[in-house]
């Protein structure tokens, strides 16, 4: 197997980030040609995780609330709620438990299986790139600076 590229590996080591955080940014290095799978899992019809499932889980991590996750990705909470209730139908076991608010607040966390898909989404993504790395180098060679 190839070595990636360097942009390859400039792309792999904000990997963990979400998509949408740099929404509006474009330094030099923004606008540089990159590659970005965008694979999705399907369950019959249905997509079990993608890009923007993934980016939902890890904001609900990372925020502990679905509301506060949905905000961030400039969708509306019922949205959230749908991607997650198709994503927790999919699997053997939810990946996301809500606790209902009232005076207290409500939540939202990953379960062990939440956090687990994640991180396997992840390296499917980060696999898949290196699996490319050589004709990605072909096609950045064709691409205008």
């Amino acid at each position: 197997m190839e070595s990636c590229p360097t942009g390859s590996v400039q792309w792999l080591q904000g990997y963990g980030q979400s998509l949408h955080s740099s929404a509006g940014m474009k330094t030099k290095s923004a606008r540089a040609p990159r590659l970005l799978p965008r694979m999705r899992v399907l369950c019959g019809e249905d997509i079990a995780l993608g890009p923007g499932k993934v980016d939902l889980l890890a904001l609900i991590d990372e925020t502990g609330s679905i509301r506060e996750a949905a905000e961030r990705m400039g969708m509306s909470y019922m949205r959230a709620w749908t991607l997650i209730k198709t994503m927790n139908a999919c699997f053997q076991e939810p990946l996301v438990v809500a606790s209902r608010g009232g005076k207290v607040g409500g939540g939202a966390a990953l379960t062990e299986t939440g956090r687990t898909a994640l991180k396997l989404y992840r390296g499917l993504e980060a696999q898949s790139l290196k699996a490319c790395a050589g004709l990605w180098r072909q096609v950045r060679n064709l691409l205008a600076d």
